[in-house]
């Protein structure tokens, strides 16, 4: 599950049981779960209705694909047996590279899909663009929130933010 779908779902979480305990009522609390549901992505639901079946979301997190890397996986899950209507295919396959799209080859990237993801998507790695120093901040706040990170890679992946997502 992504840092965002865990944010949603705890946030959820707590306004469901706000409602439920103010109304008392059980349907308070199921209007509510239902709200969470309408406010994912229709890319989103494609790939947890369609990819979940087979794979865990980490088998996602770490690609990095382009489009045509992610239309040709598509394809290819949709040959296995893959549950995607041939009008969803562009949806989906936005949403992945959207999300879970490329990143710039070289030192710090692995660590990057390997460790920031488990937590992250890549579109919101990507669309913080920092200053050195404020990419060490995050990494330390990270650290903070229980990544693990030795040193080594610590150095890697900083210097990997800030050479590809610095502040133009």
């Amino acid at each position: 599950m992504t840092g965002r779908a865990v944010f949603l779902a705890s946030s959820a979480l707590a306004t469901c049981a706000l409602v439920f305990a103010a109304t008392g009522g059980a349907s308070a609390f199921a209007e509510a779960a239902a709200g969470l549901a309408q406010e994912s992505e229709p890319g989103e639901r494609i790939m947890n209705a369609s990819c979940q079946g087979c794979h865990t979301v980490r088998n996602i997190q770490t690609q990095a694909l382009d489009a045509a890397g992610w239309t040709k996986t598509v394809a290819t899950m949709v040959e296995k047996g893959a549950k995607v209507s041939k009008e969803d295919v562009p949806t989906l396959v936005n949403y992945l590279v959207r999300t879970h799209g490329p990143l710039p080859d070289g030192p710090g990237k692995e660590v990057i899909l390997n460790t920031c993801t488990q937590c992250h998507d890549l579109f919101r790695i990507k669309a913080n663009r920092r200053s050195p120093d404020e990419w060490e901040e995050t990494l330390i706040s990270m650290l903070n929130e229980g990544a693990m990170l030795n040193d080594e890679e610590f150095a890697r992946v900083h210097q990997y933010l800030s050479r590809n997502f610095g502040i133009q």
